[in-house]
């Protein structure tokens, strides 16, 4: 697995808190059937799901491919990876609860979704496998603050089938928080409440995001410049 998507796994995982407030109640909700059907709808809505991240995945790896080859690749890679990695912290802060700025590309995102919502309802109440799988593959287009976070990430693996790959990644990191909402609902919504919980998880998305900085080649020849020079002669 590459470090990006390392990266997305991970960041997933912790920002199942976020997941919890954001999709949550559909889980809560597809666990109300008998336990067979409930665990085969689970499944379906989350492979739906992730399916719809793995696809916005590619568009933006494809999309960063794109601008790579519109002027010097190392260059490109390096704004690429910057961008990837402001958003990373952004995340961490929104998900401590330390700032807002992702609600405006949520809020930016709602165009998109004011056209696939719609769709949605064609799949309830979901009371099939197939149902379940259709609105999973819609829900995966909500608008969402770490979604579209790890869609810089994307943009800066190169390729579609890596910003897939990151995409995909960042989908299983959430399956915990996702499937656990459904058998333990109401103890997750109150982990989630804690704000220990969601400080103690955006801090360590801004160390990977800490991390992800001093893996860009120009930082990286910046800081060892600047700890030469502090080296006493």
């Amino acid at each position: 697995m590459g470090a990006l998507a390392a990266a997305a796994l991970v960041a997933g995982f912790l920002g199942g808190v976020h997941c919890i407030g954001m999709c949550g109640g559909i889980a809560v909700a597809l666990s109300g059937a008998a336990r067979g059907p409930a665990l085969r709808r689970q499944a379906a809505f989350n492979f739906g799901r992730i399916a719809s991240y793995t696809a916005a995945g590619a568009l933006a790896g494809g999309l960063g491919s794109l601008v790579q080859t519109l002027g010097p690749v190392n260059a490109a890679q390096t704004a690429l990876f910057i961008v990837a990695n402001v958003f990373m912290v952004l995340l961490g802060l929104y998900v401590a609860g330390w700032g807002r700025s992702l609600l405006r590309l949520e809020s930016a995102g709602g165009a998109l979704w004011r056209r696939l919502e719609p769709l949605r309802r064609h799949f309830l109440p979901i009371d099939s496998d197939a149902r379940a799988l259709g609105a999973g593959a819609v829900w995966g287009w909500i608008p969402c603050g770490l979604v579209y976070s790890m869609l810089a990430l994307a943009l800066a693996s190169g390729s579609a089938l890596a910003g897939a790959g990151v995409l995909a990644a960042f989908g299983l990191g959430t399956l915990p928080a996702m499937v656990g909402a459904g058998v333990a609902a109401q103890r997750l919504f109150e982990v989630r409440r804690n704000p220990w919980v969601r400080r103690g998880a955006g801090m360590a998305i801004i160390a990977l995001a800490v991390v992800g900085f001093m893996r860009v080649p120009m930082l990286q020849e910046l800081a060892q410049a600047g700890w030469v020079c502090l080296q006493p002669t």
